[in-house]
């Protein structure tokens, strides 16, 4: 089984002063000790590096070296796959947004959605429950 995690896992982890710090920090750690393939794309981890590092979304906002350093350790653990974009993503992309409309913020969630789908993973953990909208994938709140 794949899995994958939405960028508010990540941020949760690194944000102390998150109500959600301990438990996406243990969730993580669940998550480098277990074997089912995660999968962790490019970008959620350039989201990762934009939102933590800025100070006026962070009250401590890490260092770039930082937040890259958190992510070399994540994505070199050994049941960690990195996904992008492979040929045909666009058609994904217009198949998975064709019934209805997707603007804003749900752009990244659909383009999220279409990767995994695309990778064929089918579970992912986060607490927004726009994923929700794309029914081919598990949401899991870890959160809950």
């Amino acid at each position: 089984m794949s899995y994958s995690v939405d960028v508010n896992v990540l941020l949760y982890a690194s944000d102390q002063s998150s109500p959600f710090h301990r438990t996406a920090s243990d969730f993580l750690r669940q998550c480098s000790s277990a074997g089912d393939l995660f999968c962790l794309a490019y970008m959620t981890l350039m989201s990762y590096l934009r939102i933590a590092t800025h100070p006026r979304i962070f009250t401590n906002p890490l260092s770039p070296k930082e937040a890259l350093e958190n992510l070399q350790m994540l994505v070199s653990l050994p049941q960690v796959r990195l996904i992008s974009e492979d040929d045909g993503f666009l058609e994904i992309y217009r198949e998975i947004t064709e019934h209805f409309p997707v603007r804003g913020n749900l752009v990244p969630d659909a383009h999220l959605a279409g990767l995994l789908r695309q990778h064929e993973v089918r579970t992912i953990y986060t607490n927004d429950p726009d994923f929700k909208k794309f029914d081919f994938i598990r949401v899991e709140n870890p959160f809950s």
